[in-house]
């Protein structure tokens, strides 16, 4: 933003601290009447024509703006992609184990990225990976949708869940 003397333009449009439209006048002419009111000069709209000027405290300005964008920071939901990964020779306890996981996950909101490595020759065996990310699938069904099915990447097959929207 630019203020004070950094205002170059010849004329601009000057807004006052109370809101009210002052007129077109030269940038010189708007720093005299913000400095006698012992304020500072703010380009607010520098696109506009002529651009557009404000006569306001630039501290308290800025501590407002840092203010509302904290404020709109709070209300923003982050989702977090988490991972679960699983080999194709799982055994049922283990499976059951990142099942509960992978709920505690979406309960809390989060994406899902749940992926089957092979080992050595068990790529030879890729339905085995695909049976197993079905069965996960119907394990989590009540918590979470599939946003993008079994795909096979390299030495592995990824899927993933984001949470079903809370009702």
């Amino acid at each position: 933003m630019q203020i004070n003397e950094m205002i170059r333009d010849k004329e601009i449009l000057v807004i006052d601290a109370d809101g009210k439209k002052l007129g077109v006048m030269s940038a010189r002419e708007a720093q005299m009447l913000a400095y006698e009111k012992d304020l500072d000069l703010v380009k607010i709209a520098p696109q506009a024509k002529p651009p557009v000027c404000r006569i306001l405290d630039y501290g308290k300005f800025c501590f407002e703006q840092q203010k509302r964008e904290k404020e709109a920071n709070k209300n923003q939901t982050v989702m977090a992609i988490k991972e679960i990964r699983m080999f194709s020779t799982i055994d049922t306890n283990d499976f059951n184990t990142k099942v509960d996981q992978a709920i505690k996950f979406l309960k809390g909101g989060d994406k899902l990225k749940v992926s089957v490595r092979f080992r050595k020759r068990a790529i030879a065996h890729p339905q085995f990976g695909e049976e197993l990310l079905e069965r996960f699938k119907q394990a989590c069904d009540e918590y979470g949708i599939v946003e993008k099915p079994a795909k096979a990447e390299g030495r592995s097959i990824v899927m993933f869940i984001s949470p079903k929207a809370s009702k």
